[in-house]
């Protein structure tokens, strides 16, 4: 009796996995195309399409942390494009997406929530305008280390935090670290990309402290 039981959850469940895990690897791929390859109207209507993408995906798979977990990046990124009032409506969205998938499961993708959600808190205008929070921040960000301590991402947009808080010498750091992280096989696009952004960020820093 418990075997056919199983059997039959695996059944009913198994579907759901399988669209959960096609969407979030579409998500990521596209993400990567919008932010790195695309500028303009182009890049404007890839975002809108992986939103909407992403939406679709969550009325089928409302409790997935993965898909909520990409649904919030691509908002919050999609956001520093859009700029102005347009951008708080969507890093709100892109926060309650992001909450949402630690409760679910904060462990998903490597803790990729926490280190989105702490970037925003650090990016976002304070109160009364936004949510913005330094502190809530730096804990969300070492957070997302201690789950994911040798990703690219993680390490990255701490050294992004220590950056803008001054703390220069930590953020080279990190952004060593970064730069030094394991290649993703499935993401080419993303790990070129970042690679681009560590650069940038460690030029920047190096100029600081000299």
């Amino acid at each position: 009796m418990n075997i056919k039981f199983n059997t039959l959850l695996l059944l009913l469940f198994l579907p759901s996995a399988l669209l959960a895990n096609s969407v979030v690897e579409d998500l990521q791929t596209g993400w990567a195309i919008a932010n790195y390859q695309l500028k303009g109207e182009p890049q404007e209507k890839k975002f809108k399409t992986l939103i909407e993408q992403a939406d679709t995906s969550l009325q089928e798979t409302p409790q997935s942390a993965e898909v909520l977990t990409w649904s919030g990046i691509i908002k919050s990124s999609f956001a520093g494009v859009e700029g102005g009032l347009a951008a708080l409506s969507l890093i709100k969205e892109a926060r309650d997406d992001l909450q949402k998938a630690i409760k679910i499961d904060d462990a998903a993708l490597s803790g990729s929530a926490y280190t989105s959600l702490g970037t925003l808190y650090f990016k976002a205008p304070g109160w009364p305008i936004s949510f913005g929070d330094d502190d809530e921040a730096e804990r969300l960000l070492k957070k997302s280390l201690e789950l994911n301590p040798d990703g690219i991402d993680s390490h990255y947009f701490y050294a992004e935090f220590l950056k803008d808080q001054g703390d220069y010498k930590q953020a080279k750091v990190h952004l060593l670290h970064a730069q030094n992280s394991p290649k993703r096989p499935n993401r080419p696009v993303a790990d070129k990309g970042r690679q681009a952004d560590i650069s940038k960020a460690l030029r920047e820093v190096e100029d600081a402290l000299n």
